[in-house]
């Protein structure tokens, strides 16, 4: 029986924690489907300060789509914006761009 049981909550553990998003995997997300239209990334990230990111971010960033999806002049990225793909990996991309936001004194390496 405490076999089973520690089976389960080291199960239920690994489980949470493989759920987080990750900074590094929102980098790799911001360096794929980003950085060709922005070039500058750096400077892009840090454009915003915290608050403007998480706003921008949330409902698995509907805000930031929006930005998006009413410029004509990011329209190679509309279709990216309408997809699963985008808010499956939202979360992540709003850890990344919070951890290098203007005031969080972080500054990223997108090479």
């Amino acid at each position: 029986m405490i076999k089973l049981l520690l089976i389960f909550l080291s199960l239920t553990i690994f489980t949470l924690s493989s759920s987080d998003a990750a900074i590094y995997k929102g980098q790799r997300v911001f360096i794929k489907k980003c950085l060709k239209c922005h070039k500058g990334g750096q400077n892009f990230v840090s454009q915003y300060k915290m608050k403007k990111w998480k706003k921008l971010m949330k409902k698995k960033g509907r805000g930031l789509a929006k930005l998006h999806l009413k410029n004509p002049k990011a329209k190679k990225s509309w279709k990216y914006f309408k997809s699963s793909k985008f808010k499956k990996k939202s979360k992540h991309l709003k850890q990344f761009l919070i951890e290098y936001a203007k005031d969080s004194g972080n500054v990223p390496a997108c090479n």
